[in-house]
């Protein structure tokens, strides 16, 4: 039965709008997630807008310490999404980065109060269904065995951990084990797995490991930097476990 709430959104209620962040990653390496979170947005009553001078976020930059080089990239995306209504992303670890600029602008009279604005309605997608639209079934059905993985920037800092795992619960046919050791990081870290590829290999097998231990048909996660670098993981082992976004998990009917 579908949530008291998605069906209210159904039935034609005033659309909330909600301009896509769709990140880099999406952008150039998994478009089908992107695709996966506008259709099921629009599916929950929102209508998307696309700005289409978005660019990246900076992140790689300023956590590689080109803190003055980033500032750039992060003026054009205040602009660019400065009459969004919402603003909606794929990815906890780049939502994150837009709640990090007002760190970045602190003191700077005209940036500050613009990266404030920005911050305070930007969510990360999971967060936004169930925190904003309030609901916590989206009438999502696959059937197998899954396990997810908690992906560090979006549930270290950005503090999104229960809204996953609540909309997950509620997939038909989807049974569900905590995945061991999932705090760990998966070896990813942005540019951390191109300086430190050997720690990276061994931190990611390791939890390819843990994944093998849940005897899970499907990895789910939330952030397509740490999907990309684990499925390709999982794929270079020859292991039959399939990754898949959450975006993709909650469109799917």
């Amino acid at each position: 039965k579908i949530n008291k709430n998605l069906f209210q959104l159904s039935k034609g209620m005033e659309k909330m709008k909600v301009s896509l962040f769709a990140t880099c990653l999406v952008d150039m390496f998994q478009s089908n997630v992107g695709k996966a979170t506008v259709e099921l947005l629009e599916r929950l009553g929102c209508e998307i807008e696309f700005p289409e001078s978005q660019v990246c976020c900076g992140q790689p930059a300023y956590n590689s310490g080109y803190t003055k080089e980033s500032k750039e990239a992060m003026k054009k995306m205040i602009d660019t999404f400065k009459d969004a209504e919402y603003v909606v992303s794929p990815s906890g670890s780049c939502a994150f980065m837009f709640h990090e600029y007002p760190h970045v602008f602190k003191g700077d009279p005209v940036w500050e109060p613009k990266a404030k604005k920005l911050a305070e309605k930007t969510y990360e997608l999971t967060q936004f269904i169930v925190d904003v639209l309030k609901v916590e079934d989206v009438g999502a059905k696959l059937e197998g065995h899954a396990t997810y993985h908690t992906s560090c920037h979006m549930t270290r800092l950005l503090g999104v951990k229960e809204a996953p795992m609540i909309l997950l619960k509620n997939v038909k046919g989807l049974n569900f084990t905590e995945l061991p050791g999932k705090e760990q990081c998966c070896g990813f870290g942005g540019t951390f797995s191109v300086k430190m590829a050997q720690i990276s290999e061994q931190m990611v097998d390791e939890k390819v490991c843990h994944v093998e231990d849940t005897g899970a048909d499907y990895l789910i996660g939330a952030d397509a930097g740490c999907l990309m670098n684990i499925g390709g993981r999982i794929d270079r082992k020859g292991k039959p476990i399939k990754v898949l976004h959450i975006a993709e998990v909650l469109n799917s009917r």
